[in-house]
């Protein structure tokens, strides 16, 4: 996904200003892609100069009101529906992982401590907030129906994470001396080399 295309699906829901969408991308997308607001404003100007968006209205200090043209609704589709979905992300969990040999056991365990403290709430937010919707808060649109499935990913996603780091307290691996020896359970069942990312279609 791309700024742009976040920007132009949330206008396809309707007219919006600048500081309307940069609030409501924070509530609907920050997680899975955080913005800041002189971002939004900046590319909000590119998608108008390209013409994938409008000005609909200037109101009280000049502020504008932005439409999603028919261009740019085409444009938001053309990703939705034909464009290959990108699966790369940016991590910093899992990159701090990889190094986690750099810290102390102690500094290791309250930092895996603190992760699966933040995944297991942000897993029971995600998990209120769909449970609102399955109760009919939000109304039975098809916009409310795509954010429910969403929002079933950010629960589901978040609880493995909180899962993740349970284990990794749990499994002591940083400070098991016999970790990837003989006669250690571990490395004939439980740890493997991380997997190959699937080839490319």
């Amino acid at each position: 996904m791309s700024l742009r295309h976040g920007l132009l699906g949330l206008l396809a829901e309707g007219p919006a200003s600048g500081y309307d969408l940069a609030g409501r991308f924070q509530e609907a997308l920050g997680q899975v892609w955080p913005a800041q607001h002189p971002q939004i404003y900046a590319e909000l100007g590119r998608l108008a100069d390209a013409g994938l968006i409008e000005v609909e209205s200037v109101g009280a200090r000049g502020r504008k009101a932005y439409r999603i043209t028919d261009a740019g609704r085409a444009e938001v589709r053309h990703w939705l529906t034909e464009t290959e979905v990108d699966h790369g992300f940016r991590m910093q969990t899992l990159m701090r992982a990889f190094f986690y040999w750099l810290m102390e056991p102690a500094e290791i365990d309250a930092h895996l401590a603190q992760e699966q403290r933040y995944f297991a709430e942000t897993a029971a937010a995600f998990r209120a907030y769909a449970d609102r919707k399955d109760r009919g808060e939000f109304g039975t649109g098809p916009q409310t129906r795509a954010l429910r499935i969403a929002a079933e990913a950010g629960v589901r996603i978040n609880e493995a994470l909180a899962d993740w780091a349970k284990w990794a307290r749990e499994s002591e691996l940083m400070t098991n001396p016999d970790f990837g020896s003989a006669h250690s359970p571990e490395s004939a069942a439980e740890v493997s080399e991380l997997p190959e990312p699937p080839a490319s279609s």
